[in-house]
């Protein structure tokens, strides 16, 4: 004999696997990690330590968490060569303080799998925009990626921000300034990397202050979806003067953009 509520229940259960069914988010957040050989084991530790810190800030738990509102999706990877991504912490909804404190103890855990000289900026864009593209659910689609070096490696960022604004995800950057006073690295970012409305470039001279850094920086990115839904215009905390902007996206997407920028080349592999 038929049991209608367990072929009810079965029918629901199928229906949540469907594309498109997922429950509404008001952001999905990647935070990209350089983990290149410039970041000795120190600073590695520094770098992990502070986000993990970040994470499990009251302030910061209360902006992903929400009361009433749709919640965050976070996920978390590092990168080197552009062939080099690791995914630390796959896609994960930021539903209570014991879900960013289980992400805060795989952070402090994890093995440090990758070890590479090279810095692919363009390719960890494109990694996370793949990542991204899986959230179609969400509202804001948010890039947080940090580094402290320019692109030596692989397809240059200014080639992959018009897919990054196309795709109508904004694109921020943590700038770790290798020389005391400079700004070179940061006048990269802001030039070849960030865009989307109010994107920014946070700066600081030493992974010493990582964690405030990140810390500050999260706080600015989540607290717009929590007041309004999904960012908008956003006061800029360091204004950086900006050399010529990338010309407009040619025809046909990242495959093909390489020949209409010959002043960006494409990095030895």
């Amino acid at each position: 004999m038929p049991r209608p509520r367990r072929n009810i229940w079965a029918l629901a259960s199928l229906l949540s696997l469907l594309p498109g069914m997922a429950m509404a988010c008001r952001q999905a957040l990647v935070l990209a990690l350089d983990v290149s050989l410039s970041v000795d084991v120190f600073e590695f530790r520094l770098q992990r330590e502070g986000l993990a810190r970040a994470l499990e800030d009251s302030h910061v738990a209360s902006a992903m968490i929400g009361t009433g509102a749709d919640p965050v999706e976070l996920a978390v990877f590092e990168w080197t060569g552009q062939h080099n991504q690791d995914v630390l912490v796959d896609w994960t909804v930021i539903d209570s303080r014991a879900t960013l404190n289980r992400i805060a103890s795989t952070l402090r855990t994890r093995e440090r799998s990758l070890r590479s000289g090279l810095t692919a900026l363009g390719a960890a864009m494109l990694f996370g925009r793949d990542m991204l593209m899986t959230r179609t659910h969400c509202t804001a689609l948010t890039l947080d990626i940090s580094g402290d070096g320019a692109n030596n490696n692989g397809v240059h960022p200014a080639l992959v921000r018009p897919e990054m604004a196309a795709a109508g995800i904004t694109v921020n950057g943590l700038v770790i300034e290798p020389e005391p006073e400079s700004m070179a690295v940061s006048h990269f970012f802001n030039d070849h990397v960030i865009t989307g409305p109010g994107a920014f470039v946070e700066t600081i001279h030493s992974f010493d202050s990582y964690a405030e850094a990140i810390h500050r920086k999260l706080l600015r990115e989540i607290m717009p979806s929590l007041s309004e839904g999904a960012p908008g215009p956003r006061r800029e905390a360091r204004q950086i003067p900006r050399s010529d902007a990338p010309a407009d996206k040619p025809k046909g997407g990242v495959a093909d953009m390489r020949g209409h920028a010959p002043h960006l080349p494409v990095a030895p592999l």
